[in-house]
């Protein structure tokens, strides 16, 4: 089966940048779709310094539904919001005052990931943190989702107005460029060991991605929905919440990740509606259970109907979703301006319709 290759470069202009990301683009450019993948043959996606939090969000989303192998290389910098204090890649036009709106938060790639079969994701990250995101990763990780792997290196600030290089994602492109791709964790230590020469080697990355010995329900759920057994899908997908409503409760995190496979399974499935209706109930669960309307979780749960309820075409189908959604853009904005613009102007002209 094809695999797939998402190449992803980014850095801040200006001033505020602390690596050359897109440096390494041409190198890993150069080396073979299939030695990037593991594969026999592969798709191969570049992101060179993209601008918009959404184009990210796009691509890695397309990527993480494909079917097959899925190798992300990430070159970049970490900074945290300052509201949250969570890390997020920065990308072009991102400042330090506007990391929130501008960067791409990291853990929306656990998130578009975690329906992958497990043991068939890898992400290899070459990554320069400022002090905030340096002090940050001292008592935190870096979440992935499991059954995916993660190698590479976050580097610590480089001195002052000095744009450090990626020079551990070099040294992978290097070794890959001789048209073998060893074993991943391999592939790693002779990388780490390339690169040591650069004195700067920082916090090392290693998540093995082997699949646990016991059945993963997620495995057997997402291969069914990958064979258009949607109807399967949801029915697994749907025991395994009951089971996690009676064993922690309605509002557990638990309970709470079934509803979200089952949401994305109607997306899967092309249910617009029924999709953003989960969603919707997933955030008002999770407002009810006391989270806060910014918590990345909340927010989460809010954009994904938001999206879904975008490609609903029936007049009364949208206009019903609409409304709900249009109660909770007014707790949560989120982080695109406007959102709750767009929801109030389509009802308008829904209203027309209906």
């Amino acid at each position: 089966m094809p695999g797939t290759v998402l190449l992803l470069a980014a850095s801040p202009m200006g001033k505020g940048c602390l690596v050359d990301a897109a440096s390494v683009l041409p190198v890993l450019a150069a080396v073979s779709p299939a030695v990037l993948s593991g594969t026999d043959t592969a798709n191969v996606v570049e992101l060179a310094d993209p601008l918009e939090p959404q184009a990210v969000l796009t691509r890695l989303r397309a990527a993480a539904t494909a079917p097959g192998p899925l190798t992300v290389f990430v070159t970049g910098q970490l900074q945290l919001d300052r509201r949250q204090r969570l890390p997020h890649l920065a990308l072009a036009r991102t400042t330090p005052a506007t990391v929130r709106y501008t960067a791409f938060p990291w853990h929306w790639i656990a998130e578009e990931l975690r329906l992958r079969p497990p043991g068939t994701t890898a992400l290899l990250v070459d990554l320069h943190a400022d002090a905030e995101s340096w002090e940050y990763l001292a008592t935190s990780t870096l979440p992935v989702g499991t059954g995916v792997g993660l190698y590479g290196r976050v580097a610590p600030p480089p001195p002052r107005r000095t744009v450090a290089s990626p020079a551990y994602m070099k040294a992978v492109a290097t070794i890959l460029r001789s048209g073998h791709r060893p074993a991943l964790p391999l592939l790693h230590e002779q990388a780490l060991a390339r690169a040591d020469g650069e004195g700067r080697p920082g916090i090392v990355l290693a998540v093995d991605a082997r699949v646990p010995a016991a059945p993963d329900p997620h495995a057997a759920i997402t291969a069914a929905a990958r064979a258009g057994r949607h109807e399967e899908a949801a029915a697994l997908a749907a025991r395994w919440e009951q089971e996690a409503v009676r064993t922690w409760g309605t509002a557990s995190e638990q309970a709470l990740h079934w509803a979200e496979v089952r949401a994305d399974l109607a997306m899967l499935a092309g249910d617009a509606a029924g999709s953003c209706r989960v969603w919707l109930a997933v955030a008002s669960a999770r407002l009810d259970a006391g989270q806060s309307a910014d918590a990345p979780s909340v927010e989460s749960a809010v954009d994904r109907a938001h999206h879904q309820w975008g490609r609903v075409d029936d007049p009364l189908r949208a206009r019903e979703l609409g409304l709900a959604l249009a109660g909770l853009r007014l707790r949560v904005p989120g982080r695109r301006q406007g959102a709750l613009d767009h929801v109030q102007g389509r009802l308008s002209r829904l209203e027309a319709q209906v």
